[in-house]
């Protein structure tokens, strides 16, 4: 069910292109892409010996077909208390702030005037423990490897997200949009459960725009 190594590294690539495309319009070093932190992260992770999963959109842009970038990095570990704090700071990231369902970092800037990737940690959420005990240690790039979730978990993540009430109903529209590229992309996941749920997140969202 998981998409081959080469799959993956040209996926991400993808991925790496369009981040360049974008800080080019934006008048940003075409080199200031997402590939520096997410090789920070998995250093500062693997170090600290912290169970996680990468998940958010670089992880929908690893198992799915469709181009796409996303400016964050989003990684789950089962409890707050698990984000190593001290490590990260010593590699130069900065603590944002702590959030209901999220605690926010900011990576060390590629270069001079780069953009700082936000780094997103999620915790003590549903879904959250399954998709770090599933996660899968994957090949991204040259030397870069990092434990990502399964489709099946995002798409948990994802409908979770999409039904909470105080999130953007745009960004929610986004997460739906995620579910239904990854059930193209994974048919067999396209179980009565999960149709069911996606019914029932989409009846929320459409009372919300018969307001």
């Amino acid at each position: 069910m998981s998409p081959t190594p080469d799959t993956v590294r040209s996926r991400l690539a993808t991925g790496f292109r369009l981040d360049s495309l974008w800080a080019e319009t934006m008048g940003i070093d075409p080199a200031d892409t997402k590939e520096r932190p997410l090789r920070l992260v998995a250093e500062v992770l693997d170090r600290a010996g912290v169970a996680y999963a990468l998940i958010g959109g670089v992880a929908i842009q690893i198992h799915t077909a469709e181009p796409r970038t996303t400016l964050d990095i989003d990684v789950a570990v089962p409890r707050f208390a698990d984000v190593p704090r001290d490590a990260l700071l010593a590699a130069g990231f900065d603590h944002t702030g702590r959030h209901e369902h999220s605690d926010n970092w900011r990576a060390p800037p590629t270069g001079p005037g780069g953009q700082r990737t936000v780094v997103r940690f999620s915790a003590e959420d549903v879904g959250i423990a399954e998709a770090v005990s599933h996660a899968e240690l994957t090949d991204l790039a040259d030397g870069l490897r990092m434990r990502v979730a399964t489709a099946a978990d995002l798409i948990v993540l994802k409908l979770e997200a999409a039904a909470e009430p105080r999130r953007r109903p745009s960004k929610r529209q986004y997460d739906l949009a995620d579910v239904m590229a990854l059930m193209e992309q994974y048919p067999s996941l396209r179980t009565p459960e999960t149709l069911a749920r996606l019914r029932q997140v989409r009846h929320s969202l459409q009372a919300l725009d018969d307001r």
